[in-house]
């Protein structure tokens, strides 16, 4: 894995050159300018390329200012470099997103409806699920597999006696839920949905837009966290790089989802921040 930062003071030949330093594990652009040049964005991007290929790695975490460089960032996306984005952790971090969430905006879990939008039932989800109906009594499962879900309503039934709903009325299902937690539905299809206008929505895997004239909530697409520091990490104090990304990157997917979590645990991670088209939390 590598990291790709703008250099601090670039020398002046580096950048006229666009001379990229390879110091360890990180790559460093003669970048000081907010936007480059479409013809620098390439040319960096192709000898990025060149020096990736020559080591076999396609995993990249990118700084916080690399990350404005679209051009830069879409000519490794085309050449299918792996970018770290924090949203696969955004994902296990649910539970820890919802107390942030109901203790800034001063709510009462046994008052507020939880609607959780999810086609696809991977693990992590369905342990999300759980962890949820545990702690909020009026949950909602809103999806376009009905069928799927219906064992799952059965199996909350059954083991913890709590009664969740499953169902995908577009006029109803999302009308009365203050928090509406979309794991996969895209953005042409929950504005097809009826929306509570004070909601708080949480955005796991894509970035979403809500065109509803009406909505006044909360339309949440980023966030970022709190952790005790990585050894291995050589942190740059001038804070280069988002810490999800960090931590994302440092973790593995082919892990079990319970052995993820006491990491998790066991490393404090918190949510700092959570980012939405208004203001952050």
């Amino acid at each position: 894995m590598y990291y790709i930062q703008e250099a601090d003071k670039p020398n002046p030949i580096f950048k006229l050159l666009n001379i990229i330093r390879l110091k360890g594990d990180k790559i460093i652009l003669p970048i000081t300018e907010e936007q480059i040049t479409v013809k620098k964005a390439k040319a960096l991007a192709r000898k990025t390329t060149k020096i990736l290929r020559k080591t076999n790695c396609n995993k990249l975490i990118i700084s916080k200012n690399i990350k404005k460089q679209e051009i830069y960032l879409n000519y490794l996306y085309t050449e299918n470099f792996k970018i770290v984005d924090g949203k696969w952790l955004f994902q296990l971090l649910v539970d820890k997103v919802l107390d942030y969430l109901v203790e800034k905006q001063k709510l009462k879990k046994e008052e507020i409806t939880v609607s959780i939008l999810v086609n696809e039932m991977a693990e992590a989800i369905l342990e999300n699920i759980k962890q949820i109906v545990m702690q909020y009594k009026r949950v909602n499962i809103v999806t376009n597999h009905v069928e799927k879900f219906k064992k799952l309503e059965k199996e909350i039934l059954e083991e913890y006696g709590i009664m969740i709903t499953v169902g995908n009325n577009k006029k109803k299902s999302l009308a009365k839920s203050k928090i509406i937690l979309n794991v996969d539905f895209p953005t042409e299809i929950i504005n097809q949905y009826r929306l509570y206008e004070e909601a708080i929505i949480i955005n796991l895997r894509g970035d979403v837009k809500i065109n509803k004239k009406r909505f006044n909530g909360i339309n949440i697409n980023d966030y970022e966290i709190d952790f005790e520091q990585i050894e291995d990490f050589d942190y740059d104090k001038r804070y280069l790089y988002y810490k999800k990304d960090i931590y994302e990157g440092k973790t593995s997917k082919k892990c079990p989802i319970s052995y993820i979590k006491k990491e998790i645990k066991e490393d404090r991670v918190k949510i700092s921040e959570l980012v939405g088209n208004k203001t952050i939390l």
